[in-house]
């Protein structure tokens, strides 16, 4: 069975860590992606890629190419959006980005923070509806990071384990939705 990495339509045979790095070393060999590229991967129509630009949940483009950052922003704002509503996306993107279009006061890179969670999601041992294996599967993979600020990692663990309560939350209702349907 295949999986795809999270945010995204990349099917890939199994998720592993370090995966979802290669995925985007692949995609941004040649630099950076267009409008159409980005909706073929994460499935959105570009008109809502477009919406949140405007919105500036995602800085614009720069002469019609997206950054891996964006990218990662797009695929991050992409998976909560199954389990949240877009005000509590934003202001969970408010926590991890600091100021609008600031690079200096992001708590972590969008790309950086993508990849630990993606790599997360490679641990089958962690039961996604369990706080506790929640947290320490965030705290794990919050281990190496260094934040600009104390209570930074602190920030990080509870982030992540916002990302993979939606994750599961996600997953349950995709799995009510197959049950209903059989009913019908």
């Amino acid at each position: 069975m295949a999986s795809v990495y999270p945010g995204t339509t990349v099917e890939v045979s199994a998720l592993q860590r370090g995966g979802s790095k290669q995925l985007f070393d692949g995609i941004f060999a040649a630099g950076g992606i267009t409008l159409s590229q980005v909706s073929v991967m994460t499935g959105l129509e570009p008109y809502v890629i477009q919406n949140w630009v405007k919105r500036k949940f995602v800085s614009p483009p720069v002469k019609r190419l997206y950054s891996r950052e964006q990218f990662a922003r797009i695929v991050i704002i992409n998976m909560l959006r199954e389990a949240l509503q877009i005000e509590k996306i934003c202001n969970l993107i408010h926590v991890i980005g600091g100021k609008f279009g600031d690079p200096t006061d992001d708590l972590i890179g969008d790309e950086e923070l993508y990849h630990r969670y993606a790599d997360m999601l490679c641990d089958e041992s962690i039961r996604l509806t369990d706080p506790s294996t929640v947290q320490k599967a965030a705290e794990a993979a919050s281990l190496s990071f260094e934040g600009k600020t104390p209570d930074a990692q602190k920030q990080l663990i509870r982030i992540l384990q916002v990302m993979l309560f939606a994750h599961a939350a996600s997953r349950l209702r995709s799995s009510a939705e197959e049950i209903l349907f059989t009913l019908s």
